[in-house]
């Protein structure tokens, strides 16, 4: 099928992985089209020289103008769980401190307890639904991490959601085990213990039922420490998955365990120095910065700006999850942050799409390119800038997935 003519095509390609990137960078074509052949790009280019060299190609005619990109990739949600945590957010805006939400019962434990109750079907049911509501905005690539269940029956249980989730829905759905979010409440021995039981009982059986072969552990003074992560990311690797990790969040130091360990990703960064920094830029380690995060706690941002001057590769993810990300608005986020960080439109919309695809391990996605995958999404404008200009509220007109109209 031959689709077109865009006004304008940003196929996000040729451009590097890592460091700042000027607007002046981004390939811009204009009076484009794309051919879409067995769910994969086979050409791009001037839509009347297509057009001429495949006259006998089906076609879909766009008569407005549109702006064509990549399929955006959410390369860190948490959008498999149960209930909600509006009473911690309204005790946040209140000036009620993490601690005190957590002493009167919020906090990831809430999500926890909520989870566990629900049964597979509403997990499930919850999943398709918010990855609809992703795939409508133009993300058609989506991490879902477990987590609240903490446990073995129900960490299966919210693994075998994601799967079945994966069956509802046109997104790709790329399933992380998060069973060291924190140390469970009623779990009795020490953190090494809890994390011992994560390797030696949990990852067997998700690997015996390919359920994952991603993990993810949460660097914190809340949650686990250095040394012990540092030990549980080493082993995880040795039996084969592959790892990404929350650090740096409130106090730094997991980044420095991720770049150790060869992490695919080290996400949120808020508390990174200049130390952690130089790390990351020295390494093939992605830099995953939450922005989502920072609006729904009322925090800084983690320094994009200087992780793109130092020359990481820096991904933009939407954290979406019960607690300190329930909006969810991976675009608007994006948009917000990049005012306050100084983040060009080439540093933002790649950050959304190729510079995000190796923190998932994804090959020809985040790009419009031959060979790789049609994921793709336009916007109803003739000009590219106005997609950040208009700070989110613009939203894809149509959306595409492996070539298939999604909207």
């Amino acid at each position: 099928m031959l689709i077109g003519p865009f006004a304008q095509i940003l196929p996000m390609s040729g451009l590097p992985l890592k460091g700042a990137l000027q607007d002046e960078q981004l390939p811009v074509i204009p009076d484009a089209g794309v051919l879409i052949a067995d769910g994969k790009i086979r050409e791009i280019g001037d839509y009347k020289t297509l057009a001429h060299q495949f006259p006998d190609e089906e076609k879909l005619f766009i008569d407005e103008p549109m702006v064509l990109l990549p399929g955006f990739i959410d390369c860190h949600t948490h959008i498999c769980y149960g209930g909600t945590r509006n009473r911690d957010y309204a005790m946040r805006i209140a000036g009620k401190s993490y601690l005190e939400i957590a002493r009167a019962g919020g906090g990831i434990w809430d999500s926890v307890t909520k989870t566990r109750i629900a049964d597979t079907v509403t997990l499930t049911e919850g999943v398709v639904a918010r990855a609809e509501r992703h795939l409508r905005e133009g993300v058609t690539t989506i991490e879902v991490k477990s987590g609240y269940g903490l446990d073995m029956a129900n960490e299966i249980k919210m693994l075998q959601a994601i799967r079945q989730a994966g069956q509802h829905t046109a997104a790709t759905l790329v399933p992380t085990c998060l069973a060291a979010h924190m140390k469970p409440r009623d779990y009795e021995g020490t953190e090494e213990a809890y994390l011992n039981w994560i390797l030696q009982e949990l990852q067997p059986v998700l690997k015996a039922e390919q359920l994952t072969n991603r993990v993810d552990i949460f660097i914190e003074e809340t949650a686990f420490s250095v040394p012990a992560a540092a030990t549980f990311l080493k082993q995880a690797m040795q039996q084969g998955f592959a790892a990404t990790v929350h650090a740096d969040q409130f106090s730094a130091g997991g980044a420095t365990v991720a770049v150790e360990a060869g992490a695919l990703s080290a996400d949120h960064l808020e508390a990174s120095t200049d130390k952690e920094i130089a790390l990351l830029a020295k390494s093939d380690t992605v830099a995953v910065v939450l922005p989502g995060a920072s609006l729904g706690l009322g925090m800084h941002y983690a320094p994009a700006r200087k992780l793109l001057n130092a020359g990481a590769c820096v991904a933009i993810a939407s954290d979406w999850n019960p607690g300190s990300a329930p909006m969810g608005d991976l675009l608007i986020q994006a948009a917000v942050m990049s005012a306050a960080e100084k983040l060009s439109t080439a540093e933002v919309l790649s950050a959304l799409t190729f510079r995000a695809a190796p923190a998932l391990q994804l090959q020809h996605a985040g790009q419009l390119a031959t060979g790789f995958i049609a994921d793709m999404q336009a916007y109803p404008t003739n000009d590219y800038r106005d997609i950040l200009y208009y700070q989110g509220k613009m939203k894809p007109a149509m959306v595409w997935k492996k070539g298939e109209t999604i909207r």
